[in-house]
């Protein structure tokens, strides 16, 4: 008899496990959220660029660095989403920002969380909830499709449901859409429902529940080629001022694309030709 009551336990403790034990806020500053099993992963150096390398989004950076700061010194902060073209440091300004305040002396721990592991974010908030440190919980690349029903879990972070969202995590979320849902996917459903008003209400006013909204748009000629003579200083890439802005310009335009993303992606080829490490 022992052997498949052995068994149903076990088929029960896949189906529910046991609950993570407490990790070790102490072993870094950054971690990665990870399910099935539930666990908080350790970022030992964080991938990100210099603050000072991220052109022509002065006025984002200056207020997201402040409502950062704000909240690391237990301050009331606001959630921030980071909304707009590809490639124009979103996600890499969330990175400078919490480097930046780190510099500055205040301990922020940044988490990571997937946008599929959405549904378990209510788990993930429980664990940050019992530690006395501070969380920026970050989820890049945020987007929802018609059916998809994971932005009914984001609540718990910008709401928090009858518990509130914990005192010690503020979010940050990027994404190309400023109402996390495709123009064309809102027009069909309003033009479809019966009551238009309502019928994407819940989806779009997802994006209300953010007290930041930072615009990023596609940057200019010259913005892109100030990000690439940073680049250059930075890594000690010396090219001759005229060539470099005629190889820059002419990568551009092969890409069909100026962003800061393809600036860094030029500097990147510009380097390995140069024979300098980045």
């Amino acid at each position: 008899m022992s052997d498949p009551v052995e068994r149903i336990a076990a088929a029960l403790e896949r189906m529910s496990p046991a609950p993570m034990a407490a990790p070790d806020f102490d072993a870094a500053d950054a971690f990665v959220w990870h399910v099935e099993p539930d666990r908080l992963e350790p970022v030992a150096e964080v991938n990100r660029v210099d603050m000072s390398l991220l052109v022509g989004i002065d006025r984002s950076r200056d207020t997201l660095l402040a409502n950062t700061a704000q909240f690391a010194r237990g301050l009331p902060a606001n959630n921030a989403l980071l909304w707009g073209a590809r490639g124009m440091g979103k996600s890499s300004l969330v990175k400078a920002v919490h480097a930046a305040v780190l510099a500055d002396g205040h301990p922020l721990k940044i988490v990571e969380l997937q946008r599929e592991d959405l549904p378990s974010v209510g788990r993930l908030l429980n664990v940050l909830r019992g530690s006395d440190a501070r969380f920026l919980l970050f989820c890049d690349d945020l987007s929802f499709s018609h059916d998809d029903q994971h932005y009914k879990s984001l609540k718990a972070v910008l709401d928090g449901g009858i518990e509130g969202r914990p005192e010690n995590v503020v979010f940050y979320a990027t994404s190309n859409r400023r109402h996390l849902m495709p123009r064309d996917m809102i027009e069909n459903e309003r033009s479809s429902a019966i009551n238009p008003s309502e019928a994407v209400e819940e989806k779009v006013s997802l994006s209300d529940r953010f007290g930041l909204w930072l615009g990023f748009h596609p940057c200019s000629q010259d913005e892109y080629l100030t990000m690439i003579d940073g680049y250059c200083t930075a890594h000690g890439v010396k090219v001759d001022a005229e060539t470099l802005r005629t190889e820059a310009i002419e990568w551009q335009a092969t890409r069909g694309a100026r962003s800061g993303r393809v600036a860094w992606q030029f500097f990147v080829d510009l380097a390995g030709r140069h024979g300098v490490r980045v």
